[in-house]
């Protein structure tokens, strides 16, 4: 795989024209809520119903995915069988990292993160985001020591929402690598 920055435009492009059910969670809901903070990965979140397993699978089969791992990027077989045996994927396409799950702590199911997910624009789509509420019930639930600061930014940006009244939807841009 090219040694490049990510193009998440490309990555949320692909699995919006095959019409994939996803929720985007991490860094890159983080950014679209108003965080500062920068990812190198775009994380989703995806129902797992036959259709929607085949949606993603072709979604992302013309990126040429691999599981990623500490010792780089393994090739696989990336079907729908392959999405029904398991649950989590970290891969690397060719457009960069994307994390491909259906289960999170922190959150009882897919359809509940759907519900309380926004609709936001973002390079050109219209893509659903996690709420905040949910970020930080994730972030908690990870319970990793890097999230700690995450959680502090995601209670102020709350905050802050909260005393303007303003959705909580995001910045009015966030550039290909979440920036």
């Amino acid at each position: 795989m090219p040694d490049q920055p990510p193009d998440f435009g490309t990555l949320l492009d692909a699995l919006s024209c095959c019409q994939v059910r996803f929720v985007v969670i991490g860094g890159l809901a983080m950014r679209c809520h108003g965080s500062a903070h920068l990812t190198e990965d775009v994380d989703i979140v995806f129902a797992r119903s036959p259709d929607n397993l085949e949606a993603l699978v072709q979604a992302l089969m013309p990126l040429h995915p691999q599981l990623r791992t500490i010792n780089g990027p393994v090739p696989f077989l990336w079907d729908s069988r392959t999405l029904r045996a398991g649950a989590n994927f970290t891969l690397i396409t060719d457009a960069g990292d994307i994390d491909v799950l259906s289960e999170v702590a922190g959150v009882s199911s897919f359809e509940e993160l759907w519900d309380r997910s926004v609709e936001i624009d973002l390079f050109d789509l219209t893509i659903r985001v996690a709420s905040i509420d949910d970020l930080i019930s994730m972030k908690r639930a990870a319970g990793r020591g890097k999230d700690q600061a995450h959680l502090l930014e995601l209670e102020s940006l709350r905050r802050l929402l909260a005393e303007k009244d303003v959705p909580a939807t995001g910045p009015d841009s966030v550039d290909e690598r979440g920036a």
